[in-house]
């Protein structure tokens, strides 16, 4: 006779619910997209500090774009010299009869000392020429870094030596010194001593040699990524199927490289806003009576013991500018590639 034996039940196994991985907020849910874009745009929104620092720069964008017609309605223009025109606007030292700079209801900035323009309407073309100007050399300067960088790393050999040692050369070259050194000599040279620079003339020496340095530090950037990518087996599958060179750079390389070409620019353009902003100070950018950052600035220092007022706008607009730029370039870092966040 056979004793049953009882059956046995193995214990359940408790699970800690703090060892379960925990789902990414970011990932998408049901049937929505999975782009690249759209995970980056949902890690975007979710960062507070990019958020805010997105539309801090497209204020002051828009102010730049609608200066002359926020001028308009304000109902002043930056060339005017209304202490002048007004005698009771300044004293006999030039300086502003009301205080803080003569901020009234009239002047809501306050007036220049010495000649009495308004420091609003000249703050807002200053910030127009300045963003004008940054603007368009962060565009030239990334399309000539795109064209030159992936030329040098598709190709390599000779090509890609040649352009290693022009990059090497301008990223080493002082920028700075050689406008300083070069303005004088050119401007003699289109300009007669008896004319004025036409303000045309500035802006383009202005974004040609802001470019024709800048272009150095992204072409290298992305000759590296394309030296890199251009080994990998995607690459190769399209070299095999008889693609043309260009069908590779534009349909396989490009796409790869859209993140380090972003993060790239929105980091250069600040960088373009105190550079000019600079050489308007040191007097070979953009100089008086021509609304521009520098200029103010550089006013500023020259009356700052009797009107502090003067400088305060156009540091305070300048410094919120850049260190807003330079917050959204590490955020849209971050959610182009979550692995580099800090």
């Amino acid at each position: 006779m056979t004793i049953p034996t009882p059956h046995t039940t193995a214990p359940l196994e408790v699970v800690d619910a703090k060892a379960l991985p925990t789902p990414d907020p970011s990932a998408p849910k049901g049937g929505e997209g999975r782009s690249p874009g759209k995970l980056a745009w949902r890690r975007f929104k979710r960062d507070p500090t990019g958020m805010i620092s997105a539309y801090v720069v497209i204020a002051f964008f828009v102010v730049a774009l609608c200066a002359p017609l926020i001028a308009k309605l304000y109902g002043k223009d930056p060339y005017t010299t209304y202490g002048q025109n007004d005698t009771s606007l300044l004293d006999d030292f030039g300086s502003p009869v009301l205080p803080n700079g003569g901020i009234s209801g009239d002047f809501w900035f306050g007036i220049e000392p010495g000649l009495g323009r308004d420091v609003f309407t000249f703050l807002l073309y200053a910030i127009r020429n300045s963003l004008l100007i940054a603007a368009a050399t962060t565009l030239l300067v990334t399309a000539i870094g795109i064209a030159i960088g992936i030329t040098a790393g598709y190709l390599g050999g000779k090509t890609d030596y040649l352009i290693g040692r022009v990059i090497d050369i301008l990223l080493a070259f002082p920028q700075t010194l050689f406008f300083i050194a070069f303005w004088p000599v050119m401007i003699s040279i289109l300009v007669s001593p008896e004319e004025n620079t036409p303000v045309w003339l500035t802006v383009v020496s202005l974004i040609s040699v802001m470019t024709a340095f800048g272009w150095a530090s992204i072409a290298r950037l992305l000759r590296g990524e394309v030296l890199a990518l251009r080994e990998r087996e995607f690459i190769e599958a399209a070299k095999v199927t008889g693609a043309s060179p260009a069908r590779i750079i534009f349909k396989e390389l490009l796409p790869n490289l859209w993140t380090p070409i972003l993060i790239q620019a929105t980091l250069a353009l600040p960088l373009y806003v105190t550079a000019e902003a600079g050489l308007a100070f040191l007097g070979v950018g953009l100089t008086s009576p021509t609304p521009d950052w520098g200029v103010m600035i550089q006013r500023g220092s020259d009356v700052y013991q009797s009107d502090i007022t003067f400088m305060l706008f156009p540091g305070v607009t300048m410094v919120i500018f850049v260190i807003a730029f330079n917050l959204l370039g590490d955020s849209v870092r971050d959610a182009l590639d979550p692995k580099t966040k800090r």
